[in-house]
């Protein structure tokens, strides 16, 4: 396990400099093995194995790929729900029907998203997932995550506590990502697993 992360030691902004750091380094080798391992490992973990909706999103840049994963879960017959980001930082959400069915989006001056290019459905259309993959930098071992501070996840998991909704929330990290502490705040929640290219990891939920 990293030690990155560890309480008193960096807060959220410099520990996401530092992961992201670490992930540039990577080779498209890195990230082509990486995501094949990640598709068989999310498929040990029993609540995505049987889910029928899935809220996933696709993978861009350095992030642990998630394309492999989407083909997958398609092929088997879930219902795959990817993101679109809408200008105030909430998600609407479409389905995924094949690469074919992804949109490069270019939102300002951020890197370019893959999106659905087919019907929106509005963003309570989330809450029919039975597992949700959040994107993330880093879980600790309470589950907490650690995302990129853009704030559309956190609108995600209120949209799904407000709908009493309870999907298996789910995070798809690189194994060094699984720390020891993540800075937390208020309104965080933890996941219920990590899913790295050497195993999945489940985290006990408080009831």
């Amino acid at each position: 396990m990293s030690h990155i992360g560890r309480p008193g030691e960096p807060d959220k902004r410099s520990l996401r400099r530092e992961i992201l750091a670490v992930r540039n380094r990577l080779t498209a080798d890195d990230l082509r093995e990486t995501s094949a391992a990640l598709s068989g490992r999310a498929l040990e973990l029993p609540e995505l194995a049987r889910a029928g909706t899935v809220a996933a999103y696709v993978s861009v840049g350095s992030e642990p790929g998630t394309r492999a994963l989407l083909d997958t879960l398609h092929a088997r017959g879930a219902r795959v729900l990817l993101p679109a980001l809408l200008p105030d930082n909430d998600l609407d959400w479409g389905v995924y029907e094949g690469e074919g069915s992804l949109a490069r989006v270019q939102h300002g001056g951020r890197m370019a998203l893959f999106e659905p290019a087919g019907e929106r459905l509005g963003p309570d259309a989330v809450t029919a997932a039975d597992a949700v993959l959040l994107p993330g930098l880093a879980v600790d071992t309470r589950g907490m995550r650690l995302g990129r501070g853009g704030g559309s996840y956190d609108r995600v998991l209120a949209r799904l506590e407000r709908a009493g909704a309870r999907p298996a929330l789910v995070v798809l990290l690189y194994d060094s990502e699984v720390v020891e502490h993540v800075p937390e705040e208020p309104h965080d929640r933890p996941v219920h697993a990590v899913i790295t290219p050497s195993g999945v990891r489940r985290f006990r939920q408080e009831t």
